[in-house]
């Protein structure tokens, strides 16, 4: 065993361990899903930003960098650091003042149990995607490190399982206190690794100068309609379509007041933003360092090109925090992915169906379904044929098709209704679908890509579903309600009868 991956297994247990202690911290089901309500401002802003620092950031982005330029990653780091800032000013408060334990329960409040079941699921269903792109790095990490006696696929579900001890007991809690931990890894190891490297080729202003004669800095889409229609979809799938999902949610609600929701969303994306270009400024210096190790692998494997430069080009203590940091990154992102939608799944598919369980019931549900979801994104990893960008990328079309209308309008359209919120998630499916299938008589829309004209297709359910008249059972009161906390006065009312 190598002293470098000696180094990365010490870590890796430790950090487990750390996550395993945070599980005594654990005592209901709130605690589990949204650490009590209790994290101050720097715990939430390191897991926001530790949480989207994943497998993409440090290998798909940079790959996709190499091969494409800016114009190619619009969508990631972009779009998700826009989501980010965009929830921690729109969303953030009138969220954290709902006092919900899922973004399921925001659609259960708003638009009843039908639109809950069916935001749950689409939302659950894109979780595969991101997950799996954590879990696919993990593998690969443990491949690279272990000079390929343990196989991608060992160390997928090495990775996956080491995860699931800590994340099954700890939580959010575990979650959260990891993150923290695993943000200051992130930070020093990036920006140690970026001094090293940049000193073997004379600074960053020689790699950015031969980046921009070589067209890497073009951003902005040619002029035509089909390539600006592309470039807005791709940018709008990932900071609109990220929008309704739990990991956001989950982190808005672990503040202990709305201004730590609020800011702390905010900085932890604009941290995002800030650090995701470490990596692609590593991956494209090692075009002037091994130009021919990058022309092996940017056609094969390009995923493979930064961390085959570090453990090649770097000394020994800068391929520990590197690969500290990239562990930090994975094991953060996959945490918190795997713990989101197994909460939601137990909070608003099964607790409704069993009406009578109590906490301690869900909180060992909310385990059990961790477990189950653990073992099936892992099969999902090993036979996706995707790319680890390409898997975070696609994840969030369902969501911006069925989810992202409902959760915009429930929060700040009064007219909003059920039946508006059910077309929505119908038309907006039906029509991505069928163009993902893509019947003779759809192709002139193509060129709005799928998830585009599903997005519209949506936007205009919600509009023509509320606006006409109502079938569905609706509470003409329920946007006020929810925005003025009557909501809230309700439900401990009910509760003092029941008791």
């Amino acid at each position: 065993m190598s002293i470098l991956f000696g180094f990365v297994i010490a870590y890796w247990v430790v950090s487990i361990g750390i996550g395993l202690w945070a599980g005594r911290l654990v005592k209901n089901s709130r605690d589990f899903a949204i650490a009590g309500r209790n994290l101050p401002f720097y715990v939430v802003t390191a897991t926001v930003f530790a949480t989207w620092f994943g497998s993409e950031t440090v290998l798909g982005i940079p790959a996709t960098f190499l091969q494409g330029g800016l114009n190619s990653i619009v969508a990631d780091p972009f779009g998700a650091s826009l989501c980010l800032i965009l929830v921690g000013l729109f969303f953030a408060a009138p969220l954290y003042r709902m006092k919900l334990l899922t973004i399921g329960d925001f659609y259960k409040l708003r638009y009843g149990s039908k639109v809950e079941l069916m935001t749950t699921v689409a939302i659950i269903i894109s979780y595969l995607g991101w997950v799996g792109a954590q879990i696919t790095a993990l593998g690969l990490v443990f491949n690279l490190l272990s000079d390929g006696s343990i196989t991608t696929v060992q160390g997928m579900w090495i990775g996956s399982m080491t995860i699931l001890i800590y994340t099954f007991f700890g939580g959010m809690w575990a979650v959260a206190i990891t993150d923290f931990i695993q943000m200051i890894v992130i930070v020093l190891g990036m920006i140690w690794i970026g001094g090293e490297i940049s000193g073997q080729v004379g600074g960053v202003g020689v790699i950015a100068q031969h980046a921009y004669d070589a067209g890497k800095f073009n951003f902005w889409p040619d002029g035509n309609f089909a390539a600006v229609a592309g470039f807005i979809a791709a940018w709008g799938t990932l900071m609109f379509g990220s929008m309704p999902q739990q990991d956001v949610f989950q982190r808005v609600q672990s503040a202990k007041t709305i201004n730590i929701a609020v800011w702390a969303t905010v900085l932890g994306g604009v941290m995002y933003f800030v650090f995701a270009f470490i990596p692609m400024f590593l991956a494209y210096s090692a075009t002037l360092i091994d130009p021919t190790m990058v022309a092996r692998l940017i056609d094969t494997d390009p995923q493979k090109i930064l961390p085959t430069l570090v453990m090649t080009k770097a000394p020994l203590i800068a391929q520990i925090l590197f690969f500290g940091a990239l562990l930090s990154a994975i094991k953060s992102c996959a945490s918190a992915t795997l713990l989101a939608p197994s909460v939601m799944f137990a909070e608003n598919i099964l607790k409704p169906r069993f009406p009578a369980m109590k906490d301690k019931q869900l909180l060992l549900t909310m385990r059990i379904v961790t477990v189950c979801f653990t073992i099936i994104v892992t099969l999902y990893a090993m036979y996706s044929k995707a790319s680890i960008f390409k898997m975070v990328e696609n994840a969030y079309q369902v969501t911006l098709v069925a989810a992202f209308i409902p959760l915009l309008c429930g929060v700040y359209w009064s007219k909003a209704t059920n039946q508006g919120a059910l077309f929505a998630i119908f038309m907006g499916l039906t029509t991505w679908i069928t163009m993902l299938i893509g019947p003779a008589f759809v192709e002139p829309l193509q060129v709005l890509t799928p998830q585009g004209v599903g997005v519209i297709a949506s936007a205009l359910g919600m509009i023509i579903g509320s606006l006409i008249p109502q079938y569905a059972s609706h509470d003409p009161h329920i946007h006020h309600k929810l925005k003025s906390g009557e909501h809230l006065r309700e439900r401990e009312a009910k509760i003092a009868a029941r008791s």
